[in-house]
């Protein structure tokens, strides 16, 4: 648990934003730490996994399963925190109109532009930039003849890494003599300039005109057909880079439910796609956050033969929860009233910091608690998107000068409540068919 001296070390504006990105319902991935709260036998499960199967050379997929204001996303910013100081790379891809489930390439372009790792920035161009830096220090980075033997040997090595597929390795070969082959003129300078884009932009998943590939022995741009081995090509670099293997996090796919059926359709088999790429993968999780309508609705997975035959099992309720289990369900572990007390204890502690104000002396505990217990009596004591939301509201009025004695902590919960199902209905409209 983060202590009072650690939330005061925050600077006011990084409290401010914390604040700012809390009302809109997430968290900034740098401070997700300071929230984690609950569920410690899920992630402790989880970290068995990375640590034990996936950083061994295992492949799995999970769901998490929760209701809207579960703390689905929050969860999976915990597991990209986890999965980061454990040295894998991680790609958070949340699934909207624009980046469609049902478009794989674009998908598969929102991963590549996403990866975190252990490098400065984020996306692949950030990868290959810290590769290429790296290389720098050896001789693929000479500029007479030893280091052109240097950058030929590395060439072959990238090839001959077992499950690499040719276009990419060649592509990583090209990229090297880009940065490092000798040069005389600025119009060779400009030149490289232009290849360098074209490398980036294949790298990326991007339309590239086959021409422009050809001088690279670049034969074949992103598709469906090649993708599996694009991933498993781009996951055999990161283990090259250093990284343990790679995880993938795909948050709000239960917007899918509320599109056409052939927009379904075709999201649910990338889905199915994803599944079979994990089960000829190696050092790979991938995590998917769903809604439990996805499971049982009739416009749910059930509606696509071919995907539910690989995870009907997922489906069949259980009394007793499995933490090794395909599925994660954090609608039935939910945070306790204990924890949801932490909890806005920390953010109680932030708010104070990013106005300057006493905040513990305004809103104390027995507050805290009375929003646990309306929302207990209301059902929704799971919501932790509710409490966080009715708790700044409370933490707003306070800050102003209003008694927590005259608020109406109802009225202020049926509010917040009203906000949130607003959100949940705009969320879930079919956006994705126009």
């Amino acid at each position: 648990m983060i202590s009072k001296e650690e939330i005061q070390q925050l600077k006011p504006f990084q409290a401010r934003s914390i604040i700012e990105a809390l009302r809109k319902g997430s968290v900034p991935v740098e401070f997700v730490p300071l929230f984690t709260v609950g569920r410690t036998n899920w992630l402790a499960f989880i970290e068995d996994d990375l640590e034990n199967y996936i950083a061994e050379g295992g492949a799995k997929v999970r769901f998490i399963s929760g209701d809207y204001g579960d703390g689905k996303t929050h969860f999976m910013s915990v597991i990209q925190h986890l999965a980061l100081a454990k040295d894998f790379a991680v790609s958070f891809v949340v699934l909207t109109r624009e980046v469609p489930i049902h478009k794989f390439e674009i998908v598969y372009q929102s991963i590549v532009r996403e990866i975190r790792g252990n490098f400065e920035g984020i996306g692949i161009r950030s990868l290959l930039d810290s590769w290429l830096t790296q290389l720098e220090k050896t001789d693929v980075s000479d500029k007479s003849e030893k280091g052109e033997n240097a950058r030929f040997a590395l060439g072959h090595q990238l090839q001959q890494i077992k499950g690499m597929d040719i276009n990419f390795a060649n592509a990583l070969s090209a990229i090297v003599n880009n940065r490092f082959a000798p040069s005389d003129t600025e119009d060779e300078e400009s030149r490289r300039e232009r290849e360098r884009e074209v490398l980036f932009h294949w790298f990326e998943g991007g339309k590239v005109a086959k021409k422009e590939l050809k001088p690279f022995q670049i034969y074949e741009l992103l598709n469906k057909t090649n993708s599996k081995q694009l991933l498993n090509s781009l996951i055999l670099f990161l283990r090259h880079t250093g990284h343990k293997g790679m995880i993938l996090l795909f948050d709000e796919m239960e917007t899918v439910i509320a599109q056409g059926a052939s927009i379904r359709n075709a999201a649910y088999e990338n889905v199915r796609l994803l599944i079979d790429n994990s089960d000829s993968s190696a050092f790979l999780h991938i995590f998917f956050s769903i809604i439990p309508d996805v499971l049982v609705s009739e416009k749910g997975f059930k509606s696509y033969d071919a995907l539910w035959s690989r995870v009907r099992s997922i489906g069949e309720e259980s009394s007793t929860l499995n933490f090794r289990g395909v599925l994660v369900d954090i609608h039935r572990t939910p945070l306790t009233t204990e924890e949801l007390v932490s909890l806005g204890g920390i953010l109680r502690g932030i708010h104070g910091n990013s106005y300057r104000w006493d905040s513990d002396e305004a809103v104390k505990d027995n507050v805290i608690e009375q929003i646990c217990i309306n929302q207990k009596r209301m059902g929704v004591l799971s919501e932790v998107r509710l409490f966080i939301k009715q708790l700044i509201r409370v933490l707003d009025m306070a800050e102003q000068g209003e008694s927590t004695d005259n608020m109406d902590m109802q009225k202020q919960i049926v509010e917040s409540r009203r906000e949130m199902d607003a959100e949940k209905v705009e969320k879930l409209q079919p956006s994705w068919d126009s």
